[in-house]
C-alpha cells in the first residue's frame, strides 16, 4: 500500500467496486438462467404428461368402441383395431410410469388388468359379455384417476418452481444488498484513506499561510500525497529560515541604527541649544525638521524592536483561567479618557465561559483593537463588542462605525508596518505594527483573527479555542 499513488488507489477501488457489483449481477443472471431452464423442463414434462393421459383416454375410448362393434359385427378388423388401440394405450402407460408419480403404479396395473380382462372376454364368443362390459367400464375411472394424479403432480411441480423462484429472489436480494453494502464500505474506506491526508494537506497549507511554522508537516496515505507532504515540510523549513533571517536582520539593523541615531539626535540637540553658536531662522527650521525626522525614525526603530520582541514572546504563554468579559471591560476602562474625548459609546454585549489563556497578551490584543476602533470612529459614534460562544470556541466581534477598510487592503492589514489609505483625523503616531502583534498573539493561542466584510465600518472577529 505504501507505494500506491492517488490514481492507483482510485483505479483499484473502481475495479473492486465493479467486481463486487458485477458478481451480484452474475449471480442474479445464473439464478435466472437456472429458473428458466427448470421452467422449460417443467413445461415439457407437463406437456408430455398431459399428452400421455389424453392419449390413454382416447385409446381407451377406441378400445371400448372397437370391442362393442366387434360384439355386434364380429368383424376381425375390429378386433385388430382393438388390439392396436391397446398397444397405443400401453405406450401411453409406459410414459406415465416414467413420470414416477406416487400411487400411479397401482392404477397402471389396474388398467392393464382391466384391458387384459376385456381382451380375454372378447376371445369368448357369447358368455363373456358381462366380463367385457365390466372390464371396459373399469377403464374410464382409472383414466380419470390417472389424469387427476398427473394434474396434481403438475400443480406440485409448478408450486415447487414458484417456491424456488421466491427463494432465488430473496437470495438475489440479499446478494445485491450485501454487494451494495460492501461497495459502499469500500468506497467509504477509500475516500477516508484519500481524504484524510488531503485534509492534513489543507491544514498544513493553512498553518503555513498563518505563519505557524513550528508544526511539522507529516502526510500519510498515497505515495504522491506523501511526496506533497514532504515538499510542504521543506517549504515550512524554508519559510522558517527566511522568517528567522528576517527577524535577525531587523534586530541587527535596529540595534545598528540606534547608536548613530542617538549621536544624530544629540548633535541636533546641541544645535538647538545653540552650544556651537547662534542660529538664524532658516537654520532653526532645518534643525526642527531634523529633530522631528529623527524622533519619527527612533519610533520606527523602537517599533521594530517591540515587534520582534512580541513575535518572540508570542511563543511563551503563561496560561491561566481568564474571563474575557472582565478583561475587555478592563481594556475599555483603561481607554475611557480617549473614548470620552471623542464622545463615543462603547457597548459590551454577552459573555463567555472562562478559558485558559495568557491574560497579558490577550489584553494587548484587545487594547490594540479597541484603540484602532476609537481612533477611526467618528465623533459621537458607537463601538460594539459582542461576546459569543459555541461548544469549542469563544468569539469576540468588534464593530465600529469608521470609514472601514477597502477590499484591496483587507488582506494586508495584518502585515507589519502597513497603514491604509484612510487614516484618522486625530494624531495616532501609529507604526502599523498593532494588528501584526494582534495576529501573532492570537495565533499563539491557537485562535484566529479575521476582518469581516462590511459596507460601513470595520468588523474584526477574534476566535479562541477553549482547549489547545
Amino acid at each position: 500500500m505504501s507505494r500506491l499513488s492517488f490514481s492507483h488507489v482510485l483505479l483499484a477501488s473502481f475495479f473492486l467496486i465493479a467486481a463486487i457489483l458485477g458478481s451480484a449481477a452474475v449471480s442474479g443472471l445464473i439464478a435466472l438462467e437456472t429458473f428458466a431452464e427448470r421452467s422449460r423442463a417443467g413445461a415439457n414434462h407437463a406437456l408430455r404428461s398431459t399428452a400421455a393421459v389424453q392419449q390413454l383416454a382416447e385409446r381407451s375410448v377406441d378400445m371400448q368402441r372397437a370391442a362393442r362393434q366387434y360384439r355386434v359385427l364380429e368383424d376381425a378388423e375390429l378386433l385388430e383395431r382393438f388390439a392396436l388401440a391397446r398397444r397405443d394405450a400401453e405406450v401411453a402407460l409406459e410414459r406415465i410410469e416414467t413420470l414416477g408419480l406416487p400411487h400411479v403404479g397401482t392404477l397402471v396395473e389396474s388398467w392393464r388388468d382391466a384391458a387384459l380382462a376385456a381382451t380375454e372376454a372378447l376371445a369368448v364368443e357369447s358368455d363373456g359379455e358381462d366380463q367385457l362390459t365390466s372390464a371396459l367400464e373399469r377403464l374410464t375411472p382409472i383414466n380419470e384417476q390417472l389424469a387427476t394424479a398427473v394434474r396434481v403432480q403438475i400443480g406440485r411441480d409448478s408450486q415447487q418452481r414458484l417456491d424456488e423462484l421466491d427463494a432465488n429472489r430473496v437470495m438475489l436480494g440479499w446478494h445485491v444488498t450485501l454487494a451494495f453494502i460492501a461497495a459502499g464500505l469500500l468506497a467509504a474506506l477509500t475516500g477516508w484513506w484519500i481524504l484524510r491526508p488531503l485534509r492534513r494537506v489543507e491544514r498544513a497549507i493553512d498553518a503555513l499561510g498563518e505563519s505557524r511554522l513550528a508544526e511539522t508537516v507529516s502526510i500519510s496515505g498515497p505515495a504522491d500525497l506523501r511526496r506533497i507532504g514532504r515538499r510542504l515540510d521543506w517549504l515550512r523549513q524554508r519559510l522558517a529560515e527566511l522568517e528567522a533571517n528576517r527577524a535577525r536582520v531587523l534586530r541587527h539593523v535596529s540595534h545598528e541604527l540606534k547608536t548613530p541615531l542617538a549621536s544624530l539626535r544629540e548633535g541636533i540637540a546641541l544645535l538647538d541649544d545653540r552650544v556651537v553658536g547662534g542660529l538664524n531662522a532658516g537654520q532653526r527650521e532645518v534643525v526642527s525638521i531634523l529633530e522631528n525626522s529623527a524622533r519619527i525614525l527612533q519610533q520606527r526603530i523602537e517599533g521594530l524592536l517591540g515587534y520582534n520582541a512580541a513575535v518572540f514572546d508570542a511563543h511563551t504563554l503563561r496560561r491561566r483561567p481568564v474571563s474575557l468579559r472582565a478583561l475587555i471591560d478592563q481594556v475599555v476602562a483603561s481607554q475611557q479618557l480617549q473614548i470620552q474625548g471623542r464622545g463615543l459609546r462603547v457597548l459590551v454585549e454577552g459573555d463567555v465561559p472562562n478559558l485558559a489563556a495568557d491574560a497579558d497578551k490577550l489584553e494587548i490584543v484587545f487594547a490594540n483593537l479597541v484603540a484602532n476602533a476609537v481612533s477611526f470612529s467618528p465623533d459621537g459614534g458607537a463601538l460594539r463588542i459582542v461576546l459569543s460562544t459555541d461548544a469549542e470556541r469563544a468569539r469576540v466581534d468588534l464593530i465600529d462605525e469608521g470609514p472601514g477598510i477597502p477590499a484591496d487592503e483587507a488582506e494586508r492589514v495584518f502585515e507589519p508596518f502597513f497603514q491604509g489609505r484612510d487614516q484618522p483625523t486625530v494624531d495616532r503616531n501609529g507604526s502599523g505594527l498593532g494588528l501584526s502583534i494582534v495576529r501573532e498573539f492570537v495565533q499563539a493561542h491557537g485562535g484566529t483573527v479575521t476582518l469581516q466584510k462590511r459596507n460601513k465600518g470595520a468588523h474584526f472577529t477574534v476566535e479562541l479555542a477553549y482547549e489547545n
